[in-house]
């Protein structure tokens, strides 16, 4: 008969028993642990009966420094603290941003407005425009396009007050100098919004006068140009739905022309230099046919045009809307002249030539301040000069090499020849 085998069930009983009592000890030991670590502060802290103090609690200061984790080896020291109550420093500029006293909390957009307008609405400086939107360089390089039918909304939460398109992806929801904005919570709806175009910048119906003539060449280049020559039946004043000839039109460019008469000649009235020749727009003109005599037909003339005039290609209007802004360098300037038509004074919404352009760091967009002299004061048998007064700003538009035009954005005088222009 075989033998039989250790009972199983009796083999894991006892094995579970020593298992149990392991745990219990060790339980054991980690509570006695615990006490004893509880009671070592009381002891450092409770003097012995009649004995002093070993040691003095440290003044607040020193004990929160203590609290702080020591310097890493080759560390430098921390820098002091700063004073209680001191607040982190607001953007350099922040103080320079001024809100209109009406300033609406919320605006609608509207066909017909422009960035210029909205801006006015916002701020009584439109040209601090970026810093409003937090605009890096990047952005101000970039067309700002808001359409009609979206919500600007004026955040006056932080240390610069910001604007933000509503329901747009990062429509101003970025960080600006350390704090961020406000989230407006949208609700599902269902919104409609018509195929328009992006705002421009100024009024289509402002600029368009302007910028179509607006061209100033380099010294001598117009000799240079396609000239008319003469019209049908050897007529010498012409004007629209007339016939030219002239010579000197490359096919390659194309069969919209405009037509140009040389100008005046722009003279830096500090430096003598010369910054360029002025070409005055007469019209538009279109090829009916090339050839070493071309035939042209004036679509429109806004003078008359004769023998001598000479044509220059189109030129497009900006279509791109740019944002207003104080130029990036320290300007200083000299109102030239107005339009070819104006005398001397020049008023709102009307173009003046300054001595200032592309090499000078201008760029279309550009807001500079109008300042005039009032002259000199007799003090004490001596003549001295009165202070300038500004009264006006001047938004950039077009830009040369050596000039650039403007338009007169606001005024509170006649502009005049030799009025100066600087940052605003």
């Amino acid at each position: 008969m075989a033998t039989s085998g250790p009972d199983v069930g009796t083999t894991v009983g006892s094995e579970m028993s020593r298992i149990i009592s392991v745990i219990a000890v060790l339980l054991a030991c980690m509570l006695g642990a615990q006490a004893r670590a509880q009671d070592e502060p009381a002891k450092a802290t409770a003097p012995a009966a009649g004995s002093e103090p070993a040691n003095t609690p440290p003044p607040p200061a020193e004990a929160e420094a203590a609290k702080a984790p020591a310097p890493a080896a080759g560390a430098e020291p921390p820098a002091p603290a700063e004073t209680a109550g001191a607040q982190p420093a607001a953007p350099a500029d922040a103080g320079s941003v001024q809100l209109q006293e009406n300033a609406p909390a919320r605006y609608t957009v509207k066909q017909g407005d422009t960035l210029w307008g909205i801006a006015n609405r916002f701020l009584k400086n439109p040209w601090k425009w970026p810093e409003v939107w937090g605009m890096n360089k990047e952005d101000i390089q970039n067309p700002h396009l808001i359409y009609p039918g979206e919500v600007i909304a004026l955040d006056r939460s932080g240390a610069l007050p910001r604007l933000r398109l509503e329901g747009v992806p990062e429509g101003g929801l970025a960080r600006w100098n350390g704090f961020e904005l406000q989230v407006t919570k949208l609700e599902p709806q269902v919104r409609t919004t018509a195929l328009a175009a992006a705002i421009p910048t100024i009024a289509a119906k402002d600029l368009a006068p302007f910028i179509t003539r607006s061209l100033v060449l380099e010294p001598g280049s117009m000799s240079h140009a396609p000239k008319i020559i003469t019209g049908v039946d050897y007529r010498v004043v012409l004007g629209a739905n007339d016939t030219v000839f002239a010579v000197g039109v490359d096919r390659s460019k194309g069969s919209a022309w405009s037509i140009y008469r040389p100008g005046r000649s722009f003279v830096d009235p500090d430096t003598k230099e010369d910054l360029g020749a002025e070409a005055i727009y007469l019209g538009e003109a279109e090829v009916e046919s090339f050839g070493q005599m071309s035939a042209l037909r004036i679509l429109r003339s806004r003078l008359e045009v004769s023998s001598g005039d000479r044509l220059a290609l189109r030129a497009d209007l900006p279509m791109a809307p740019y944002v207003p802004r104080a130029p990036d360098q320290k300007i200083f300037g000299k109102v030239l002249g107005g339009d070819s038509d104006t005398l001397s004074e020049i008023g709102p919404l009307a173009m003046v030539v300054l001595n200032r352009g592309a090499r000078d760091g201008l760029a279309p967009g550009q807001v500079l301040s109008l300042y005039r002299n009032l002259g000199r004061a007799s003090v004490d048998g001596r003549m001295l000069s009165l202070p300038q007064e500004e009264y006006g700003l001047v938004m950039i538009y077009r830009v040369f090499p050596k000039v650039s035009f403007a338009l007169v954005m606001a005024a509170r005088h006649p502009v005049n020849i030799n009025d100066v222009v600087r940052n605003p």
